[in-house]
């Protein structure tokens, strides 16, 4: 527009002049609803003797809008209620009903608690909205300046034009000027510039130079690069809406779940940027429990967090489901894995350092369909509810556990809609093939990496804390014989030498040790002299070939959970520690920290000196620490880094859900390892337990120290004191359970990274 630097002011002018009251109020609905009119006449009152302050006593004011912001008690996201305030009265409207209906077309489902009943309604705040009435407010005239003067350029400088001068027709060609008294346009090179009718001008491309095969890739990059962010949307939408529709602390607050979109044989082909270590897995489990299964239909749900089908640890509770067309045609899937703070086991937070089988470590999902054509079947005698608390070890929070999975469940329809979005609007045929390219793209990328170095070989091993070795061998080799494209690479991964099946909860499984792999895979690809910004997904699983014989990283699971390995360290600890075992084989960085520093307490009805009537709970964490150096970057201090990628719970919110206090949080100054890139520095975090509760931490790094890379230092080891109420100290091991004390604290001091020299 001609005038267009005058839009925003004229606009504003046009706008009414408004103030707000608000109240926050935190009781439940049914407690305060009968004294919401007056709730509301008080906050108009309020607003409108501002606004009567603000403009005077000539011009007309009226209350305009109220909302109520109402939300599930125990969830930080409120819904919106608009209420027409002159006509608001007590039994008018049906709150409750509203905000029922609201929350299902949003989120698709209306959560209740363990015993099936309605989960209480909370009013979180009233607004009320105050303005002028749009007959006060009169129109502000733009006022329009002369034209620009002649402009004075020196040689070299861009050709300069004046609105005013130029007429209807006239055409300038990039690079070039155009001065106006409220707004200057820059015209590109390749770009031209046309004044209209109206002495508005239209921008638009000038014929390109390129050639039309040029111009066809440049296009075919372009619309696979929109493809990809298109499917990372979807992903980080889901991951919106588990967040905004959990309850429990773990995953709205810490963020330990992840998203992603697959493709229609089970493949992943996007996600959000959430946690390593359940994204490369995610593929493998969704492949797995297919397998497993009758062929999933429209409305169909699979829940499982068994290792055996390609569960991480059975905290980790994955949900999935088909995305079909109107036609009944399978576009892909979607799916995400969120972690369960409780899910039964021998101790508070599901992560007995003591197991021996997996059926100590909690609740166990094989495959199954906890919706079926629409139906939930959670319910009744034969209903999942059931496996999670007539077992060995029920959980402690089977309230939560039930709120979780319906935000999971939510998150699954969010993808669900996105997804046959994007088929409506570019076709099936269009959005598998671009699925199909974007893992092309990764699979080109890494044997361009690979293709340099066939014939190489590069081999490393790393010791757990307990003296169990994970060995590696990585060897570049050429295409098979008769392979259908003679350029093709590939890679061998031989875990040949691993220590045998560990005794208790470090043993990984294949979709552990996937995930590591596309991590570091995917970090390869990405250190090279052209960095490429690939999407993680399994085309870079297509040249890697994978030895891996029965061992710690590949145990045997049975199907009874009493004969199962158990495995909740291997998701955290032992992933940890194979990252760096493939890093240190390519050098490409010295040793993070290496570990989770898994930190659990919670409360069970068998805790010693528990108050009686107190529910049981269970809280987890995992804490940061020092990030290695690379060559030519020093690492950073108080991260979390590879395979885990959470928040900590904060202070004020850890305090009031927990009988906590946090009595230190801050970097662990100097426990990076020197080199001319330093490693990181790790963290302190000391806590006090105000109740009786059951403290657990698994970790690792507090004996073998983390690597330096080309000379330079290991950092240090971390470490952890018991310190009792009257102040005196104790060591405490890695890997502990045990009951605290009121008054009791627990100081963690993470591992710093290793230096590079």
């Amino acid at each position: 527009p001609v005038d267009g630097g005058l839009l925003s002011a004229w606009g504003i002018g046009q706008a009414r002049i408004e103030r707000i009251a608000e109240q926050s109020v935190l009781q439940r609905l049914a407690a305060v609803e009968t004294n919401l009119p007056d709730m509301i006449n008080r906050l108009g009152q309020q607003a409108l003797a501002q606004l009567r302050q603000d403009v005077g006593e000539t011009v007309s004011i009226g209350v305009r809008s109220v909302f109520l912001f109402i939300r599930l008690k125990g969830q930080e996201t409120s819904l919106e209620l608009s209420l027409p305030a002159p006509l608001y009265r007590t039994g008018e409207y049906d709150l409750a009903t509203q905000f029922k209906e609201k929350y299902r077309h949003l989120y698709g489902h209306y959560p209740t608690d363990a015993a099936s009943q309605p989960r209480p309604i909370e009013v979180e705040s009233i607004r009320v909205v105050a303005s002028t009435l749009p007959s006060e407010t009169a129109p502000i005239q733009p006022v329009i300046g002369t034209k620009s003067a002649p402009v004075s350029f020196q040689a070299g400088d861009y050709p300069a034009y004046t609105w005013s001068t130029l007429t209807p027709g006239d055409t300038l060609t990039g690079p070039a000027l155009l001065l106006n008294t409220t707004s200057s346009a820059f015209i590109e090179p390749g770009w031209q510039l046309t004044i209209r009718e109206d002495r508005s001008a239209v921008v638009t491309n000038a014929p390109a130079t390129t050639s039309a095969v040029e111009r066809a890739v440049n296009n075919e990059l372009a619309q696979t690069e929109l493809f990809a962010r298109r499917f990372m949307a979807i992903a980080e939408e889901m991951g919106a809406q588990l967040q905004r529709t959990a309850f429990s602390v773990n995953v709205k607050e810490r963020l330990d779940f992840s998203c992603a979109v697959l493709n229609q044989h089970g493949e992943l082909v996007a996600n959000a940027p959430h946690i390593p270590v359940h994204l490369g897995s995610l593929g493998v489990c969704a492949r797995l429990c297919l397998n497993a299964l009758p062929p999933l239909e429209p409305g169909d749900v699979v829940i499982t967090n068994h290792p055996k089908y390609g569960g991480s640890h059975l905290p980790d509770v994955t949900l999935f489901s088909g995305v079909f067309t109107d036609e009944g045609v399978l576009i892909g899937y979607v799916i995400n894995r969120a972690h369960h703070a409780e899910i039964g086991g021998k101790v508070p937070g599901s992560m007995p350092p003591d197991a021996t089988c997996l059926l100590e470590e909690g609740v166990v999902l094989e495959p199954q369909l906890l919706v079926k054509a629409g139906v939930w079947q959670w319910e009744g005698a034969n209903g999942i509810e059931r496996q999670f608390t007539d077992t060995a070890y029920p959980t402690r929070a089977l309230a939560e556990n039930r709120a979780d999975i319906d935000a999971a469940v939510a998150s699954l329809r969010a993808g669900e809609v996105e997804l046959r979005k994007l088929v409506q609007q570019h076709g099936l045929s269009t959005v598998h093939d671009y699925m199909a390219r974007l893992q092309q793209t990764a699979t080109t990328t890494l044997e361009s990496v690979l293709a340099p170095l066939i014939g190489q070989t590069f081999q490393a091993s790393e010791m757990l804390d307990d003296g169990h070795e994970i060995r590696v061998v990585m060897a570049v080799m050429e295409p098979p014989v008769g392979a259908a494209n003679p350029h093709r690479s590939r890679i061998q991964f031989d875990f040949t030498g691993t220590s045998a099946v560990h005794p208790h909860n470090l043993n990984a499984n294949l979709s552990i040790l996937h995930s590591a792999i596309l991590y570091v895979l995917r970090i390869w690809c990405d250190a090279g002299s052209t960095p490429t910004n690939i999407p993680l997904n399994e085309g870079l699983m297509a040249p890697v070939e994978i030895i891996l014989p029965t061992c710690f990283l590949n145990p045997t699971f049975a199907d009874d959970p009493a004969q199962c390995p158990a495995v909740v360290g291997g998701n955290t600890e032992v992933s940890q520690r194979l990252v760096e075992t493939l890093l240190k084989a390519l050098g490409l960085a010295a040793c993070s920290q290496g570990t989770m520093n898994n930190f659990l307490f919670g409360r069970s009805v068998q805790s010693i000196g528990a108050t009686p009537g107190l529910d049981p709970f269970g809280y987890y964490e995992t804490i940061g620490g020092g990030a290695g150096a690379t060559h030519g970057a020093s690492g950073r201090a108080a991260v979390h880094q590879h395979m885990t990628n959470t928040k900590l719970t904060d202070p004020e919110d850890l305090e009031r859900r927990y009988p906590v206090r946090l009595h230190r949080f801050g970097i662990r100054q100097g426990s990076g390892g020197a080199g001319q890139w330093p490693g990181g520095d790790g963290i302190i975090r000391e806590i006090e337990f105000l109740e009786p509760v059951q403290a657990t931490l698994l970790s690792q790094h507090r004996v073998v120290a983390p690597y330096g890379l080309h000379g330079g230092q290991p950092g240090m080891v971390g470490q952890q004191t018991l310190i009792y109420a009257n102040g005196q100290e104790e060591p405490l091991p890695g890997i502990f359970t045990r009951p605290m004390l009121p008054g009791e604290r627990i100081r963690i001091e993470t591992p710093g990274g290793g230096g590079v020299s």
